[in-house]
């Protein structure tokens, strides 16, 4: 059995890249999880990790600038962390898709043809099994299918894979139909937060997300998600 990593209240708030206070005062109203032990707050790392991805849809692009780069990982480029680990060959566009299923599977084979996928069934499960426990699929259209924990053993590397059916398609949740799907497959909880964060503030990019959905193939939509994350800081 793991034992849950546990944080202090000053390594949860350097973590989130947001003040001491502020993550005390949003602790004691209950709306991060934590207990008090001997009068001092700790939080456990899985928790704090969905708690995260469960908020980010709620995030200012301020704050998830302090997430990401409170999260700066090895395995991504400083400066575009998206485009380090999203390449042509794990795009597809259209992507071959018309279930929620179906467009994990693909997405995971499509990734797998980096050959750093080393069990590509475990992977499916996995993040089915995260859908299954809350959709990713957010507002305007678009889904984040990821890992609901990392999986070291089964990935040589950190991937993103980017898929646009033809058309949208029931994904979950209440968001209506979606058609721009990134599956991020981190290999650890800091890479994965840090593309969550950097992704979420590439969706704020006016005009971006429409633009995708004009991208006349796997060229031109990395194109655009290259030169959209180059505006970013």
């Amino acid at each position: 059995m793991t034992i849950p990593q546990l944080l202090t209240i000053e390594q949860l708030a350097q973590e989130m890249g947001r003040d001491v206070r502020e993550v005390e005062k949003l602790a004691g109203k209950g709306q991060i999880p934590g207990r008090r032990v001997d009068g001092k707050w700790i939080f456990q790392s899985n928790e704090i990790r969905e708690w995260i991805e469960s908020e980010l849809k709620r995030y200012t692009p301020g704050e998830l600038m302090a997430l990401e780069h409170s999260q700066r990982s090895v395995e991504t480029d400083r400066d575009c962390p998206v485009t380090s680990l999203l390449k042509l060959e794990t795009m597809e566009v259209p992507l071959q898709a018309r279930t929620r299923r179906s467009v994990i599977e693909r997405l995971v084979e499509v990734a797998g043809k980096t050959w750093q996928i080393y069990t590509p069934d475990v992977v499916v499960k996995a993040v089915l099994d995260r859908e299954e426990a809350m959709s990713t699929a957010l507002d305007a259209g678009v889904a984040i299918p990821h890992l609901r924990s990392p999986l070291p053993d089964a990935l040589g590397e950190s991937l993103v894979a980017f898929g646009r059916t033809s058309k949208g398609i029931p994904f979950g949740g209440t968001r209506g139909l979606t058609d721009l799907f990134f599956l991020i497959l981190c290999r650890d909880t800091r890479t994965h937060l840090q593309i969550l964060a950097r992704l979420g503030r590439l969706f704020h990019v006016p005009g971006f997300l429409d633009a995708l959905r004009e991208a006349e193939d796997e060229q031109a939509a990395w194109q655009l998600i290259s030169d959209a994350e180059a505006t970013l800081k």
